[in-house]
């Protein structure tokens, strides 16, 4: 091996570290773990990638900046359709310009110009459509976006300012972040992860977080905790440490097929009747979240159970009488 060969594997070496450590290393923790000379390692210095700093706010730790290193993918045809699927979702479901969306895809289009010309061309139109004139610009939810996303890679802890639905008032939080779901129903994203301040798990929707600020403390996520459990029960995003609630309902002949053509949930159980009606039933974390799909299908649903969402809908139903009474 030559040494600009033997140099060049070092530093992918050195790369490669910093990836599993976001905390950072020293330069002698560095030359301790590839088993070389502190020296070698200072060696390197004139020839770092941009994308590895030294922190001097930190004991001169070596550090990857995750914003600036690229990462190489290769995708077969099938995989490349996968990832068009999954642009089109995000592209027709979150109503904010996203421009970190719309480079992603343009860099997916062009890899695939020669390979799949027509898939190429359809992943440059949804790039188009994220940060096109139609989005909303949001520059403070960018932003709050972009330190989550370092806080959550990086494993530190953000400070966040939250503006409450239910108070109208603004709070500040210490948080450490676990997940970021995307939420299709309300076109939003959600940060899941310990909240400091109130000592508990907790969910906050990203779009109402108006500011974020990264801090330098690190953070661990439990090593039992995933979003796959946490979120099995729940509808969309909410979930509860009570046991589910069952939701029954009656669909009509005319939905019938249509409800039997989709897994809606994972604990979704179907009845079919004689007369054409089929009962849907589920276990469900918060049977309101339910409500806007329900609502939905109009008067060729009813709820069964819980008696709670029966009742909801029923009110609901009235209300809609007596508006639609008036206008006669």
């Amino acid at each position: 091996m030559t040494r600009a060969e033997n140099k060049a594997n070092r530093l992918l070496q050195i790369e490669t570290l910093l990836l599993a450590h976001p905390e950072g290393l020293s330069q002698a923790e560095i030359a301790r773990r590839l088993n070389v000379n502190r020296s070698t390692i200072n060696r390197y210095l004139p020839d770092l990638p941009k994308h590895i700093y030294i922190d001097d706010y930190d004991g001169n730790k070596w550090k990857l900046d995750r914003e600036a290193n690229l990462i190489n993918v290769r995708l077969n045809l099938h995989e490349a359709l996968a990832v068009h699927l999954a642009a089109r979702l995000l592209a027709t479901r979150m109503e904010r310009q996203n421009p970190h969306a719309a480079a992603a895809l343009r860099k997916l289009s062009l890899a695939l110009e020669r390979l799949a010309p027509f898939v190429s061309r359809h992943l440059k139109q949804s790039a188009d459509v994220m940060d096109g004139e139609n989005r909303s610009g949001d520059p403070v939810y960018l932003q709050v976006l972009e330190k989550l996303t370092l806080a959550w890679a990086e494993q530190r802890k953000v400070r966040v300012w939250h503006h409450s639905e239910r108070t109208g008032n603004i709070h500040e939080y210490l948080f450490s972040p676990y997940f970021i779901e995307p939420y299709a129903v309300g076109q939003s994203s959600y940060l899941i992860g310990f909240c400091d301040t109130l000592n508990a798990l907790r969910t906050f929707k990203i779009e109402r977080i108006l500011r974020a600020e990264l801090t330098r403390d690190p953070y661990e996520i439990p090593a039992n905790f995933d979003p796959r459990d946490l979120l099995s029960d729940a509808w969309g995003i909410w979930y509860t440490e009570s046991e589910p609630v069952e939701v029954a309902l009656r669909f009509s002949p005319k939905v019938a097929r249509r409800v039997q053509e989709t897994r809606w949930h994972r604990s979704q159980t179907i009845e079919e009747l004689e007369d054409g009606y089929v009962i849907w039933r589920v276990k469900i974390a918060e049977p309101k979240e339910m409500l806007p799909w329900i609502r939905g299908w109009g008067s060729d649903v009813e709820v069964l159970a819980p008696e709670s969402l029966r009742e909801v809908c029923r009110d609901e139903a009235q209300k809609l009488m007596t508006i639609y009474e008036k206008g006669e």
